[in-house]
């Protein structure tokens, strides 16, 4: 079967080519794969869901009480047996494909595995974790819950914020001025269709640019196997190694999901007149953190009677300039570096530090995000922002040139 296949296919050339190539053997690699096994689990149970899920705003009967048709599908697929548990797991992978692929970009970052000719790479995995993020905000609105109902208006309206095409960007997506009869149905076709659809290119153009520029190695290979790529070939090993940790994934996703049933919708029940309290998910929660702490009231006029209210500049401005110097970093960052080794980031002091000091301001509006909680005001809060981003620039940077020095002139760009 083999030799017949081999004959019309060319198999022994598509294993010669590409499932011999070498993957090295470094716990920081799996991040990717990791990224990938969750996208090919909220596939899996995106179908499910799909199965039972009608997404329609039509009231039915559900229980003696009238209910938009989404929130009484929802409660259905619950009471289905493992129902709960795999829209629960469905709504776990979400937050690990998004963080994974962040910590994939970060571990890029801080090894200067973004520099040419890796820039298309760099890229496509900002493309690639931006639309995870806006893939999962899409789901948001379909249990079509008073919390759902209300995060995404919130969304809508930072959407709908921005300068001259924002209100008509939002419409476009949610079909009106949300919610409308054709929100669900239009957001529902994003979620399950068109955005996985991108998604899957990404990831695959993504492996395709990898495989033919191959992996960046830790430093030390270049001393065990100079000029080659050490590592474990495509198949059978790194294949096998694959198998047993997609098996550990589902095994953790599975333990996370059945522990901690995600969004609850009989909880906050149909969506309703009143505004519940609502705070986004963690990966959102930032944004939201800096919402918080930003004055209601700021209003910046630009020409043709537009205005940047503090939704635009706490929702979409801030975040909006970190992805734009996330774009042009490899492009601003002309050091050379030696093609196939990571660079080590104690020899970067500048980088790491900013690398550091942004996780801090990140972790800092995050902790602006639960102010109610904590009895902090805005003051105090941007107090703890500056002061933790400054200090966490300062330390780190005294740290690395402390213990391992200042890299000398011209070793920059050594691993």
């Amino acid at each position: 079967m083999y030799r017949w296949l081999d004959e019309r296919l060319s198999l022994s050339r598509l294993n010669k080519k590409f499932l011999r190539k070498a993957f090295p053997v470094h716990h920081s690699f799996f991040l990717g794969e990791i990224t990938m096994f969750a996208f090919i689990t909220l596939v899996l149970t995106g179908v499910f869901l799909s199965f039972n899920y009608e997404p329609s705003t039509r009231l039915i009967k559900h229980l003696g009480k009238e209910v938009p048709a989404a929130y009484a599908s929802v409660l259905y697929i619950d009471s289905l047996p493992f129902g709960a548990v795999l829209r629960s797991v469905h709504h776990w992978s979400a937050s690990i494909m998004i963080a994974a692929a962040f910590l994939h970009l970060l571990r890029i970052l801080i090894s200067g595995a973004y520099k040419k000719p890796r820039e298309i790479n760099w890229l496509l995995g900002l493309a690639l974790l931006g639309l995870s993020v806006v893939t999962s905000f899409t789901g948001y609105s379909l249990p079509f819950d008073a919390f759902s109902v209300t995060a995404t208006q919130i969304g809508y309206g930072i959407g709908a914020s921005m300068p001259y095409m924002g209100e008509w960007i939002s419409q476009l997506i949610f079909g009106g001025e949300y919610p409308t009869l054709h929100s669900i149905p239009r957001v529902y076709s994003l979620h399950v269709l068109w955005f996985p659809l991108l998604l899957a290119a990404l990831i695959g153009a993504h492996m395709l640019v990898m495989l033919k520029q191959k992996h960046t190695q830790p430093a030390y290979a270049e001393k065990v196997a100079p000029g080659k790529i050490l590592g474990v070939p495509m198949m059978p090993q790194q294949g096998f190694m694959m198998g047993v940790l997609f098996l550990l994934y589902l095994a953790v996703v599975f333990f996370i999901a059945g522990t901690w049933i995600a969004h609850p919708v009989e909880v906050f029940g149909p969506p309703t007149a009143s505004t519940p309290a609502v705070k986004p998910d963690w990966y959102f929660i930032w944004i939201y953190g800096i919402l918080q702490i930003i004055p209601g009231d700021l209003k910046v006029s630009l020409p043709f009677g537009a205005v940047m209210n503090s939704e635009f500049i706490g929702g979409v401005m801030i975040p909006g300039i970190l992805g734009v110097v996330a774009v042009l970093l490899p492009f601003l960052d002309t050091r050379k570096t030696k093609l196939r080794y990571m660079e080590l980031p104690t020899r970067h002091p500048v980088r790491t530090s900013v690398t550091f000091a942004l996780l801090a301001f990140m972790l800092t509006t995050t902790l602006a995000g639960w102010k109610e909680e904590f009895g902090f005001s805005n003051g105090q809060l941007w107090a703890i922002i500056i002061i933790s981003t400054l200090a966490t620039y300062l330390v780190s940077y005294l740290i690395i040139i402390s213990y391992w020095g200042r890299p000398p002139k011209g070793e920059a760009e050594e691993a």
